[in-house]
């Protein structure tokens, strides 16, 4: 079974490519694209013992000159530091203009690679081959590279479209179901944002905090369903000058709890979850939501076995003060996206600091 979505675009257009057990067909798919001949394999150690020999193996079968760099795991390596390592890789395995590099893991390694591959030579091929089901659903797709800064996420980055989104679901068999767990924020967030549909298919299954809990069909559903999402509206607004900022929903707060935890209580998914469900209570509480729907998110995200609650100890002016950091700040306000029903949102700036204060006290 394999589904091809396009993602369209003026000049950068694509396709994301989902194919059960497609992770051994890497290298002809490349090969297909008429790409230079050598490749930098951008990975973490852990999702490279499981799977770098596979992806390395097609690479070499289909002519291709490999070589790999490994990262650490995790949100505190997506550092300027961290990325001066790959650019010494790329220097060291001499990468011309027409090399690409690949990225072979979750959303940080998929961030960092598309990065460095934007910035080095100014500008080389970027194929993502995501691995977590956070980077299949959403961080694979769209172009937005980039690394933290200290003071907040993703601060530092570029727009830069990959050539090639290659997804092999066998592959989420060694994720861990926490992070199973973080990609299915995401899911979530195309049913609220987009997709009605791909929600009452979330409310239909009995069970969603697991791999184990989803079969072949419902798996595939809400890849195709969420990639569909993402690439409908990249396709609308590749660098976020107005619609795009909807896949922010739920990442406005959420980003902020990951800054103030220093990246080490919440993997990102759970923070955005946490997010979405302080984006649907300020929706209710301004008028522009119903109490019911936001019940029925708060309910799925609960099933999902997610974290709803602001964390206790988390310090509110600094947060209200951390998002004049965000990315959607305009004119010095904030720019929150609200649900207005299930599959549609708006963007506002009209979220006060007073109503934001009730909200993270709770």
């Amino acid at each position: 079974m394999e589904s091809i979505i396009p993602v369209s675009l003026p000049n950068n257009s694509y396709n994301i490519h989902i194919a059960s057990h497609g992770l051994s067909t890497l290298g002809e798919r490349i090969k297909e694209l008429n790409l230079g001949k050598k490749i930098l394999v951008v990975s973490n150690p852990e999702i490279f013992d499981y799977y770098g020999d596979i992806a390395v193996k097609s690479l070499e079968n289909a002519g291709f000159t490999v070589n790999y760099h490994l990262i650490p795991a995790g949100e505190n390596y997506k550092t300027l530091e961290y990325l001066a390592k790959i650019y010494d890789s790329a220097l060291k395995f001499s990468l011309e203009r027409n090399s690409t590099l690949l990225a072979l893991g979750g959303g940080v390694v998929g961030d960092m690679t598309g990065f460095a591959a934007a910035t080095w030579l100014r500008g080389i091929n970027f194929v993502q081959v995501p691995t977590s089901l956070l980077a299949m659903v959403d961080a694979s797709v769209g172009g937005k590279t980039g690394v933290n800064h200290p003071q907040g996420k993703n601060l530092i980055g570029a727009f830069y479209q990959p050539k090639l989104v290659l997804i092999d679901p066998t592959v989420l068999k060694t994720l861990l179901d926490r992070e199973f767990r973080a990609g299915m924020a995401e899911v979530i967030k195309y049913g609220v944002i987009w997709d009605k549909t791909l929600f009452e298919a979330l409310e239909d299954a009995n069970n969603l905090d697991s791999l184990n809990n989803f079969d072949e069909m419902l798996l595939n559903d809400i890849l195709v369903r969420s990639c569909h999402a993402k690439a409908e509206v990249v396709s609308q607004d590749e660098k976020e000058g107005g619609l795009r900022a909807i896949l922010n929903y739920g990442h406005t707060i959420g980003h902020v709890i990951e800054s103030l935890t220093n990246y080490e209580t919440f993997v990102h998914g759970e923070a955005v979850a946490i997010g979405m469900v302080t984006a649907g209570n300020l929706a209710v509480k301004m008028g522009l939501w119903s109490a019911s729907e936001a019940k029925r998110q708060d309910l799925l995200i609960e099933k999902t076995g997610l974290p709803t609650a602001i964390p206790a100890n988390l310090d509110v002016e600094s947060a209200i003060a951390h998002l004049q950091t965000d990315k959607k700040v305009q004119a010095g306000k904030v720019r929150f996206i609200l649900p207005s029903s299930i599959g549609k949102v708006i963007i506002t700036d009209q979220v006060t600091d007073d109503l934001l204060r009730t909200e993270l006290n709770k």
